[in-house]
């Protein structure tokens, strides 16, 4: 009962921090792709911070190129061979370039949920044999603990009505839509496979059900 109870606890929580989501600062952030507007969502109930990079002008808000990617401070920043995370950011952010109006949504939600901490548990058991699957079911969580209705929230305020979605995930392509949002097209965004991703983009694709061609 305590962990139904818990499960409850969490969803109403979670819940009410999506009612309390806003934009509370944006500027300007030149890169070497081009300008964009960042902007940070919070919620006064959370310690999350959620960001938004914008490139033009949103306008009609349809058929937006899109971008919902989940922190990876190890992939992301460090260049960490074991994810192929890093690359599809920098892909992404380029893919958007070209398009010359987009939206990157950079979701404070590291280790498919479960926190800093515990992936670089989940990384220790991974070295000792376990898939990244089979290391978050260990720690006591699920396999992906994401929750796109922060994108969707973002998302609308920022006046996207519809998206050419960058993702191989379909969990996030039914997770991105409602309120008014739906997915017009996905984009794959498929990194080819190394001698240190291999394993891992096999597990996305046979437990995760990804759609990799190249594994």
């Amino acid at each position: 009962m305590i962990p139904r109870l818990r499960g409850i606890f969490n969803r109403f929580s979670a819940s009410l921090q999506l009612s309390a989501l806003r934009c509370v600062a944006s500027a300007k952030l030149p890169t070497q792709h081009g300008e964009f507007d960042i902007h940070v969502f919070k919620s006064m109930l959370s310690t999350k911070a959620h960001v938004a990079l914008v490139l033009g002008a949103i306008g009609d808000g349809e058929n937006v190129v899109t971008r919902v990617h989940s922190a990876c401070l190890t992939g992301d920043l460090f260049h960490s061979a074991r994810c192929d995370c890093g690359r599809q950011l920098d892909a992404a952010v380029e893919r958007i370039a070209e398009d010359g109006r987009g939206v990157l949504l950079y979701l404070d939600q590291e280790g498919r949920g479960i926190g800093l901490a515990n992936k670089i548990r989940a990384y220790a058991l991974q070295d000792r044999g376990v898939d990244t699957v089979e290391a978050n079911e260990r720690l006591g969580f699920p396999a992906d603990l994401r929750d796109y209705r922060v994108a969707v929230r973002m998302l609308r305020q920022l006046g996207v009505r519809s998206l050419r979605l960058l993702s191989n995930n379909p969990r996030k392509l039914a997770g991105v839509t409602g309120e008014g949002l739906s997915v017009s097209e996905r984009l794959p965004i498929e990194m080819a496979p190394t001698a240190s991703t291999l394993r891992y983009l096999r597990t996305k694709k046979e437990k995760l059900g990804h759609l990799l061609s190249s594994v």
